[in-house]
């Protein structure tokens, strides 16, 4: 892991961190391009490549498969070796990979397949930077600042996503969806050289002689499932993960197809989105000081499928663009307060040693489940129609909100403390009820996750 700073760390801004500002230079950078990406794979496939429902959650199931596949191994590999080498090549393999779409394009040999292969390959090598990433903030700031990073980086990362978004959607009107991701390319390259520039020394045990890489795999999976904080939110991202993957996958072909939307219209819709992310993420400290991150994260989680319902009664039109675009920014108000507040806790309560593989243990069974949300979507949409389909993903968001209700942390009153704070010991759902008052007055002392 990366050596933790020292004790001034904590009393000085972030902004004046050289370390955390190479950090989010580069990984602004990659998020800015991975929107670029992301508004233009989609036009990509269903404009050029006339890609059908079917065809689009293949393409969303190649996409998704790595991270189930590999994210376990990648988290236990960043534990083990040396993180900032780990992201650098995770860049690095991924621009080559997005750099083969415009050459084949230019060449008149772009084909679906093609597209499929890049995605997977795209996938695997964003699960290997990105166990590396996530798990080296805590080590780059001081545990105090996490919250405040996390928030930031939250802010940052939306803010970068309008940029993309708008540039995307800028560079597919100039230079057609292929030629557009060239844009992606770059902005992989300079996460890459931002991360080399990073100069945090990082101290890596070695693995004990004849430890194998299954047996670590196996430790992360116990850490997380022991702690009852951990568990509870691992489960809620996964269960939010599944209804996002169903809906997400035909958002796309329904904005773009169903409702007429331009691909100008989408691009510009996905950067209004993303500005609700950035001003969930800058409030969530705030609200969780007021309210607590637990009842915050519940009213977060209520409000989500809500968002939906725009989107499942609109018509083409001008009109009902606004009233999605209105939704959508709710929506992600609420993903950015509520992820950047449950990332910060399940960061400060977890053990150095552990980051990496926590946070691998959380992407596996997210990353497991949008496969399976991606095919449901594939079926639904084929045998049922894209807008059932999407009513089916809504009602899906409930669960994350039933499972976080059910759980102790929903009376959490303040962010925890460092680890060695004992772990709460969660009641049955048959009595959390009777036990609401008692609770909340004991957790405001202690972590929670």
């Amino acid at each position: 892991m990366t050596t933790a700073p020292d004790s001034g760390a904590a009393s000085a801004s972030l902004w004046r961190h050289r370390d955390f500002r190479r950090y989010m230079a580069g990984q602004t950078c990659s998020v800015a391009g991975s929107s670029i990406s992301s508004m233009v794979l989609p036009v990509l496939a269903v404009i050029d490549l006339d890609a059908t429902a079917g065809q689009i959650a293949v393409l969303a199931v190649l996409g998704q498969l790595p991270p189930a596949l590999l994210a376990l191994h990648a988290g236990a590999v960043a534990d083990r070796y040396s993180k900032r080498r780990q992201m650098i090549i995770g860049d690095l393999v991924s621009a080559a990979a997005l750099a083969t779409v415009p050459v084949a394009a230019a060449l008149g040999s772009l084909t679906l397949t093609h597209l499929m292969v890049v995605a997977a390959v795209q996938s695997a090598a964003a699960v290997v930077h990105d166990a590396a990433s996530i798990s080296l903030l805590p080590g780059l700031v001081d545990r105090s600042l996490i919250q405040r990073s996390n928030s930031r980086i939250g802010a940052l990362f939306a803010i970068a996503a309008t940029g993309g978004s708008n540039v995307g959607a800028a560079l597919n009107a100039l230079l057609g969806p292929a030629r557009a991701l060239l844009g992606d390319v770059a902005s992989y390259l300079v996460s890459a050289w931002c991360t080399a520039r990073i100069q945090a020394r990082e101290t890596t045990p070695a693995p004990a002689e004849g430890r194998r890489l299954w047996t670590e795999i196996t430790e992360g999976l116990r850490y997380v499932h022991g702690d009852p904080r951990l568990r509870v939110l691992t489960w809620v991202n996964a269960t939010t993960s599944f209804a996002l993957a169903l809906l997400n996958t035909l958002w796309a072909l329904y904005l773009l197809r169903s409702l007429a939307m331009s691909p100008t219209a989408f691009g510009v819709l996905l950067g209004l989105g993303a500005l609700g992310a950035a001003t969930g993420a800058l409030s969530a400290p705030a609200v969780a000081r007021r309210y607590g991150p637990g009842p915050m994260m519940l009213t977060a989680l209520a409000l989500t499928p809500l968002t939906q319902i725009p989107l499942l009664v609109a018509s083409p039109g001008l009109a009902w663009e606004l009233v999605i675009g209105g939704a959508l920014f709710l929506q992600l108000t609420c993903a950015g307060a509520a992820g950047t507040t449950q990332r910060s806790i399940r960061q400060i309560v977890t053990s150095a040693g552990m980051q990496a593989r926590m946070q691998a243990v959380s992407t596996w069974l997210t990353s497991a489940a949008r496969p399976l949300g991606a095919l449901l979507a594939g079926g639904l949409g084929t045998w049922t129609g894209v807008r059932p389909a999407l009513v089916v993903g809504s009602c899906l968001l409930v669960v994350p909100f039933v499972v976080l209700a059910r759980s102790p942390l929903r009376g959490l009153r303040q962010m925890p403390n460092a680890p060695g704070t004992p772990c709460p010991v969660v009641p049955a759902p048959g009595v959390a009820h009777a036990q609401d008052t008692s609770r909340e007055g004991s957790m405001d002392g202690r972590t929670s996750s």
